[in-house]
C-alpha cells in the first residue's frame, strides 16, 4: 500500500521561505516519477514542480527547488520569496511511471495536503 505523507506547511510572510517534506512508503521510491501540486480554494490542482526530469511551473521557476533523498523516500519543495498567490495546500503525487506528468489526474497516489499560507 503506497502511502505518501506531507508536512513543512505553516504561516510566512511575503518574501519567506519554507520546506515542504513528502515522505514516501510502501513503493520503490527512486523508481518513480513524483510532484508536488498545489490547490487554492476555488481553484483545480496545479503543477508546481516534479522529480524524474526536474521540471517547474513558470510561476515557481527561480524560486522553488524540488529534490529528493531516495535512502530516506522523501522529496522535499525549498520554497523561497514566496509571495501571497503562493498560498495554496501543497500536496505531493507518485505515479506508476518514471515519466513526469503536469497533469493531476496522471497521479495515482496522493498525500493529505499541508497548507501554507503567506501573508503580505
Amino acid at each position: 500500500q503506497v502511502q505518501l505523507v506531507e508536512s513543512g506547511g505553516g504561516l510566512v510572510q511575503a518574501g519567506g521561505s519554507l520546506r515542504l517534506s513528502c515522505v514516501a512508503s510502501g513503493r520503490t521510491f527512486s523508481s518513480y516519477a513524483m510532484g508536488w501540486f498545489r490547490q487554492a480554494p476555488g481553484k483545480e490542482r496545479e503543477f508546481v514542480a516534479a522529480m524524474g526530469s526536474t521540471s517547474y511551473a513558470d510561476s515557481v521557476k527561480g524560486r522553488f527547488t524540488v529534490s529528493r533523498d531516495n535512502a530516506k523516500n522523501t522529496m522535499y519543495l525549498q520554497m523561497s520569496s514566496l509571495k501571497p498567490e503562493d498560498t495554496a495546500v501543497y500536496y505531493c503525487g507518485s505515479r506508476s511511471s518514471s515519466r513526469i506528468s503536469y497533469y493531476a489526474n496522471e497521479y495515482d497516489y496522493w498525500g493529505q495536503g499541508t497548507q501554507v499560507t503567506v501573508s503580505s
